[in-house]
């Protein structure tokens, strides 16, 4: 076993940094993927486009969903370089479209509220470009298995995902119940105001009602003139 300077057993510090320092950069990988991820407002009777350049043979993704608006419903459609319609949907409420390019160009995708003459809509999209690259270095071309580190790295990489998924679903569910009890919120409220007008107005018809029961009228005498 090597030793130290002075004479001493060295111990298995290094081996077990370097390890450490693997798996640390393995977690700490930057997904090579392009794309955009957003949340923006489509007003009643309008059309927002989007576009994307994507190269030849390279996969691309698109998920979207209505937040809030109207019966949570848009249409959408994505158009390829050439012009042909590759993916269209009306009315729907959120759905995932995943598309491997065919021709190189600028790809454009369309969320559409024209349908609608007075449901302001806030939509959602995620698009993703890119194929997602393995976590670990030439995983693909290895005959051997991997090692129990390696595993580990594996598993925590799909965990990790699955907690990103997770809670985006989760905060476009949060959004979408705040905009339910906002709503519902200024409903009760225009509606509490209504009655509290109605009351008012009632109670002072049945005062003025009352009174005049109440009231003795009295006969009017003329002065007769000889």
């Amino acid at each position: 076993r090597p030793t130290d300077g002075t004479g001493g057993v060295m111990g298995s510090a290094v081996p077990r940094s370097a390890s450490s320092l693997l798996l640390l950069l393995l977690l700490l990988r930057v997904e090579q993927l392009r794309g955009a991820e957003l949340t923006f407002e489509l007003p009643d009777n309008a059309k927002q486009c989007f576009h994307e350049e994507v190269d030849q043979g390279v996969k691309f993704s698109l998920d979207y969903q209505v937040i809030t608006g109207g019966h949570y419903d848009v249409d959408c459609y994505v158009e390829d370089p050439l012009g042909n319609i590759i993916y269209r949907e009306t009315k729907k409420q959120y759905d995932s479209f995943t598309h491997r390019a065919e021709v190189k160009g600028v790809y454009q995708f369309c969320f559409s509220n024209e349908f609608s003459t007075f449901s302001h809509k806030t939509v959602y999209f995620d698009f993703q470009v890119g194929d997602e690259p393995p976590i670990l270095p030439e995983m693909g071309n290895r005959v051997t298995a991997l090692t129990q580190m390696e595993s580990a790295c594996v598993t925590i990489h799909e965990a990790l995902k699955t907690v990103i998924d997770s809670q985006t679903h989760y905060r476009l569910r949060e959004a979408q119940d705040r905009a339910r009890a906002e709503d519902l919120n200024s409903r009760v409220s225009y509606w509490s105001i209504g009655e509290t007008i109605a009351l008012f107005v009632v109670s002072f018809s049945q005062v003025l009602l009352l009174k005049s029961f109440f009231t003795e009228k009295r006969p009017v005498s003329r002065a007769v003139h000889s």
